[in-house]
Order: structure tokens, then sequence, then C-alpha cells
């Protein structure tokens, strides 16, 4: 899908924190939160805005959640939107299982960060708006002892959709670590509206000037490529920039991104082999996959009917003949586009719903539930029957390949 379709639904969607209902409460982290019933009547009527903070679902699995942020650099490299730049930058958050929850909850996003991502989507952003999505509760503890033992925990990368942050894909992060992967989730520097930088520094979305070049697809593909094998590189290295680095077992590393992140994903393992398997969430393939394939496991996951079989991204049908291993092409009815992410999460707390069928907490649960079923099977080796075929408990899901 192309990144200003990705910018207009998810307009649609965060416009959505601007208005609520006087009754407004926070998303329910419950655990049965995440299994509320598909979201089909009418939509609600604006009414002032809720000071209620956000809440994201609870994670699934048995481990409390870690975290902590990297601001690695390299130095090999020009920043490739900014050509001043000297050096690459990039913004890492590692999730990871902890040895037991306590301390500070890590925040959702910066206020600068929630303010620039409410104006680059065209929202009438007022500053209690981006309060409250800044403050937006998550399920993990700033900075508290990882748990596991060496080489122990397979790592997934994550890569956001374009323009938005790394933050978006929190509620995936955070079910993944609580599944006992470590996960790297990484802002690509000046592709995101914001991202806050050490020193007081803002980037904005440099390469946003770009979008209607004929090498964006292209451009944008190659260094988020080049940006993952960084960023494994300073993991795995001599000198780990992250100090629970000696648990990942560099044999068992994915990646999965949303909309242009999942794109990214293909060319990466062709590129990285120590990429062994990965998952694109409803991202066009703007760079193709060769002739010769792509013989590691690969999971398409789209929303909706824009990428079935036959549908207006002929990417994901030039792309699915070219891959050579095990692979699922897999849509799920009632999502959209920006049903990937965290945002529609926010659209129950008002009262409203998208132009998705499918309410935010049910479609967080259909993707934690497919690409960690994915992550298990190749990661770990565990068979997991919900990727053979249709399941009773996700009638929304439609397996095509």
């Amino acid at each position: 899908m192309s990144t200003m379709i990705l910018r207009g639904a998810l307009a649609a969607a965060v416009a959505l924190l601007t208005v609520a209902t006087p009754a407004a409460a926070a998303v329910s982290s419950a655990p049965h939160a995440t299994a509320a019933a598909p979201s089909t009547g009418p939509a609600a009527e604006p009414s002032r805005a809720s000071t209620t903070a956000f809440a994201l679902p609870e994670p699934t699995g048995p481990h409390p959640v870690g975290t902590t942020t990297l601001h690695l650099v390299d130095g090999s490299r020009p920043d490739p939107w900014v050509p001043s730049a000297k050096e690459r930058e990039l913004m890492v958050t590692m999730w990871y299982p902890a040895r037991a929850a306590g301390g500070r909850r890590a925040p959702y996003m910066t206020r600068e960060e929630a303010t620039l991502v409410l104006k680059g989507l065209g929202t009438p952003a007022r500053p209690e708006d981006a309060a409250r999505l800044s403050r937006t509760r998550t399920n993990s503890f700033l900075d508290v002892p990882p748990a596991g033992r060496r080489r122990g925990l397979p790592l997934v990368v994550l890569s956001p959709g374009f323009s938005v942050p790394r933050s978006s894909l929190t509620s995936l992060a955070e079910d993944l670590a609580s599944k006992g992967y470590a996960v790297a989730g990484i802002d690509h520097v000046n592709e995101a509206f914001g991202t806050s930088l050490p020193g007081g520094r803002t980037a904005t979305c440099a390469a946003c000037d770009h979008e209607d070049d004929d090498d964006f697809g292209d451009k944008t593909t190659r260094g988020r490529a080049a940006d993952v094998s960084f960023v494994l590189d300073r993991l795995l290295g001599p000198r780990p920039a992250w100090d629970g680095a000696d648990l990942i077992d560099p044999s068992r590393i994915a990646m999965a991104g949303h909309s242009i992140g999942g794109n990214s994903a293909s060319w990466t393992m062709l590129t990285d082999p120590r990429v062994r398997a990965g998952v694109n969430m409803d991202g066009t393939f703007h760079v193709p996959i060769p002739d010769t394939g792509l013989g590691r496991p690969f999971l398409m996951f789209g929303a909706g009917r824009f990428h079935e079989p036959g549908g207006i991204d002929f990417s994901w049908d030039r792309d699915w003949r070219r891959m050579t291993g095990w692979k699922r092409w897999i849509t799920v009815r009632g999502m959209e586009h920006v049903s990937l992410c965290d945002y529609p999460l926010f659209a129950p707390a008002l009262g409203l719903r998208l132009d998705a069928t499918l309410s935010g907490p049910r479609t967080v649960k259909i993707f934690r539930a497919y690409v960690g079923a994915f992550m298990d099977l190749h990661l770990r080796s565990r068979p997991q029957p919900l990727l053979d075929g249709p399941s009773r408990h996700y009638p929304e899901v439609r397996f095509w390949r």
C-alpha cells in the first residue's frame, strides 16, 4: 500500500483522539479487552475531548516486560534524507522478558513526538490531545533486569509504517516480549513525523518531502534494510549496545513490519542472512524479490481486500511467486491498513470506530496471534496449527495460498 494511503488512513484514526463522548473511558487493559466483539454499531457523535488516559491491552505471555532505549549512530554512512548529516542516527527501543515487574512504566512517546504525530496527520491537535496520547499506559517497565540465559532469547526486529514512530507497534512488541522474545523496534530517523533524540533534539520527517520522487520506495526500502543490519551489528558485535545482548540467540532472528516497514522485511532478508524469517503487514513490495527467489519463511498478512490475490497491489502476486520457502498469504476481513498498528486502539476509548468493522482490540488480538504463531514456528520450531488453515477462533481470517 502506498505511503500516501497510509498517512491518510492514520490521519483518520488519530483524528479520533481529538473528540470523545462524555462518558469516554480508557481502553481496558484487562485480559478480556483483546477479545472484544467486532465493532459494527453506528459511530458516536463527537463531543469535547476527554482527559482520561489511554492504555494498551495487556500482553498475553507469562513474563513481565522490560524496556530500554538505545541511541545508535552509524558513522560509516550519511543520513539518506539529510545529506548534510554525515552520520546515520537511529533510535531503538528494546523490549524483553523481565525478571520481575516494578518501577516506572515506560512512556508511550514523548510529548513532542505526540504533538508532531498529530500535526503531521492533519489533526487539529490541541495540547491536551498530545498530552493524552503521550501518556498512553504501557505494560513495560523501564530498565529492569532482563530474564533469560545466555543466547536463550530469539530476536524480532520491528519496523513501523512510514511517517509514524516505532511506538506505533508497542502492543505487538510487548506481547512478543512477554512470550520470551527480545524485540528491537527501530525509529528510522527523519522518516517519522517526530523522533526525540538525545540532547533535547527532535528530528522531523525530512523524507516526507520526497514521497513523490521516482525512487522513493526503492530508497526507503534499501535504507531500512541497512538500518536493520546496523542495529544487528550493534546488538551482536563485540561491544554490544544493549547490556542484555548476550541473551540474544544470533541464530534465531526475524523481522516484521507494518506498511513500508513490512515491505522492507523481504529485502532485508535478501541482503542479511542473519534474518531467517519475515512478516509483511500490509505493505507494498517496493523492491521486487529477484528471480532467484527468497527461500526462507515469509508471512504476508494483509488487511481487507486491497491485498487479496488479483487485487489492487500487484506486487503481492508477483513476489509470492518468487518465495520458494515456507510461506502463507493471509488477509483479515474488517481490517483496514491502519488496523495493523496501535492507533485504532484509541478509538473505542472515545466511543468511536474507524471505517474498519473490527474494533481496535479485536485487530490487536488477531495480529498478535498470527505474528506470534509465525515466530514460535520459525524461531522456536513449535508446531502452530493456527498457520495451517482457517480457525473457528478467528473467522475473519482468510488463507489464500
